[in-house]
């Protein structure tokens, strides 16, 4: 990363990984935007017998996100998989280990942004999305959507909503994105960074 670039957190986790490779497109439309970098995190796994015997560092993937990362991101984009209509439980929990963060104001007027996937059409992307975007509210940050403007959020046939970018894995657990689907998610992270950069100046 060089020094003059915004480091822009984007933090997932995933299991199949649909939402890896929405993460992914995001990524590449912070990069494609001069001044901003992405830096890809993802969170462990959680259950007692994960926390007990799983590694420090991922075998493949990400590395998993640390203190550091949310105290020097510029801007943030969460994403998880939808577990009966909300954030899966890897997710939930790490955020709710931000505490000290929250204290300390760390996130404040920051922006952010939320993206995630499904097996079914109508299987809580939505309501996945808009409560993600609750713990980033507590913790001051500047809630960024995809705007209609973005044409592929009007004539998608699988995932894309104006509350964030999603995925639809159908019932075989497809992770790989429709060609509207890769479009949404970049403009989403192509907007982030301009937001960020916007917000530095």
């Amino acid at each position: 990363m060089s020094q003059k670039s915004l480091p822009i957190l984007v933090l997932y986790y995933t299991q199949h990984g649909a939402t890896l490779n929405l993460a992914r497109e995001i990524a590449r439309g912070i990069n494609s935007v001069a001044g901003c970098e992405a830096v890809l995190r993802t969170v462990p796994k959680v259950s007692a017998v994960c926390e007990a015997v799983a590694a420090d560092i991922p075998a493949e993937g990400a590395p998993y996100a640390t203190a550091a990362d949310f105290k020097n991101c510029a801007a943030l984009a969460l994403g998880s998989p939808t577990r009966f209509g909300n954030m899966a439980a890897a997710m939930k929990y790490f955020l709710d280990g931000t505490i000290a963060q929250w204290l300390s104001g760390e996130l404040i007027g920051k922006p952010a942004t939320v993206f995630t996937s499904t097996a079914s059409q109508h299987g809580g992307q939505e309501s996945t999305l808009l409560t993600m975007m609750l713990p980033l509210l507590h913790h001051g940050m500047l809630i960024s959507g995809v705007p209609f403007s973005e044409a592929a959020l009007s004539h998608t046939h699988s995932g894309g909503t104006p509350y964030g970018a999603s995925h639809v894995a159908g019932s075989e657990g497809k992770p790989d994105l429709s060609k509207d689907e890769q479009q949404i998610a970049f403009a989403q992270g192509k907007r982030l960074a301009e937001l960020a950069l916007k917000l530095a100046d």
